[in-house]
């Protein structure tokens, strides 16, 4: 068997498996979803996951971007670092990677074959488990210093939540998973807060006041000291362009001196001092992470579809905004980095999302609305998109394929336009892998 139909085969065998995530009619609770099974299955591999130092981070919007900094300053710093997040964009083994290098397609392959004989001691096992599992036991048998876990959804019933980790950080908490988190951010907030450990130390990003109020209980109640990097921490914000924005992070008399990141948008900069706050509290339990190393991992970050230049001529943006709020962040954005551009807008969303807000957030910025789908089984589907951007008062063309919408929006460009595809990290993901063909 050749080694891509051997890791195809890995993966058809991971998806097999019922994974909660992809159903229609998911409910978030104790009967779906508990930690029992991931308990077992991890016991039965050895407890791969208690063989390093961890950094679990929950959140609505900017948790995959701090995880991405707080990887890349622990790996400038000589740290052996292990990466899990997911969703993923192109390819799975997006979802696990040490430093930079994803885990090999044959790696994947092999360790599914060894996982086997485990995963059929466990019954109801998810994908989303055997995915975590196997990350796990990748960074232990990698020998890595520190793992990053970026939690799939929500918080509590996560099947990440069975670490124990160094620090936990909740980034910006928003309306998203509505149906599953809850309607209200303090129910949200509550899901999310369950990362939170006994007497572990919490980093949290900007957050609204319900969801603050929620955060600070649960802390209190779990004796776990609580920093919040909005008040420890200022950012001044200086040069902007497409390729990165400078930044400084203040605490008084101390700064980390202008750095460039090349993640653009305001809320980057939420991101990344939340990413700093996490880094000296790792400093103050005596980890070493020089100056130098702190500057070069945030300037040499990669974190690909977050208001990503895939092309210059024509000018192609993506990004994987997918709810309300980070909407309003790439509105704003594509305000202050692109003012005056005749913005072509490819849509595709998950059914699960509330498409409605989004659209009469971007209304007044886009002159042409492509709508499309991903291959994705929650994609939502074309005409009930045409439909809610009609009654939003936005005209859209329905096109069947990713592939034909970039070939529709390219023909509607001229050199004031711009192309920014977005809606979700599918949809993301569908238009990097087209232009890293070199369309």
């Amino acid at each position: 068997m050749t080694e891509p139909s051997r890791y195809q085969e890995a993966l058809d065998y991971i998806y097999s498996f019922v994974d909660y995530s992809l159903t229609k009619n998911l409910r978030y609770s104790p009967e779906k979803f508990n930690l029992s099974r991931m308990n077992r299955f991890l016991e039965l591999l050895g407890n791969p996951h208690q063989d390093y130092e961890i950094i679990h981070v929950a959140g609505t919007k900017g948790k995959g971007s701090i995880c991405a900094m707080i990887s890349s300053i622990l790996s400038q710093s000589g740290h052996k670092t292990g990466f899990y997040s997911s969703p993923h964009m192109v390819d799975f083994t997006e979802r696990i990677r040490i430093g930079d290098n994803l885990i090999p397609q044959e790696t994947m392959a092999e360790y599914v074959d060894e996982l086997k004989p485990t995963i059929h001691q466990v019954d109801q096992i998810t994908t989303f488990e055997i995915t975590t599992a196997l990350a796990f036991k990748y960074f232990s048998d990698q020998k890595v210093d520190f793992a990053v876990i970026e939690v799939g959804l929500g918080g509590r019933f996560d099947a990440t939540n069975v670490v124990t980790p160094k620090v936990s950080v909740i980034s910006t908490i928003s309306f998203d998973h509505t149906k599953i988190l809850g309607n209200t951010l303090s129910k949200i907030a509550f899901e999310k807060s369950g990362i939170i450990k006994e007497s572990v130390l919490v980093v949290i990003s900007r957050q609204k006041s319900s969801a603050l109020k929620m955060i600070q209980n649960i802390a209190q109640q779990r004796n776990s000291p609580l920093i919040d990097a909005k008040e420890w921490y200022s950012v001044v914000s200086g040069q902007k362009t497409l390729e990165y924005q400078e930044f400084d992070i203040r605490n008084g008399s101390s700064s980390t001196g202008w750095i460039r990141l090349p993640l653009i948008g305001d809320h980057q900069l939420d991101n990344a001092r939340a990413t700093y706050a996490v880094i000296n509290e790792l400093r103050k339990q005596g980890v070493n992470i020089s100056p130098s190393a702190l500057k070069q991992g945030f300037e040499q970050v990669k974190w690909p579809g977050r208001l990503e230049i895939l092309q210059r001529d024509p000018l192609v943006i993506i990004d994987g905004a997918h709810n309300p709020d980070s909407f309003r962040n790439l509105a704003k954005t594509i305000k202050e980095y692109l003012p005056g551009k005749k913005v072509i807008f490819v849509l595709g969303v998950s059914e699960d999302k509330n498409i409605r807000t989004m659209l009469q957030i971007i209304k007044p910025l886009v002159d042409m609305l492509i709508i499309t789908k991903s291959e994705h089984p929650r994609a939502m589907e074309l005409e009930k998109i045409r439909e809610l951007a009609q009654s939003a008062g936005i005209k859209g063309d329905c096109i069947e394929t990713v592939e034909e919408a970039r070939i529709k929006a390219e023909s509607f460009f001229d050199e004031n336009s711009v192309i920014i595809a977005a809606g979700s990290i599918f949809i993301a993901g569908a238009f990097r892998e087209i232009y890293s063909k070199n369309v």
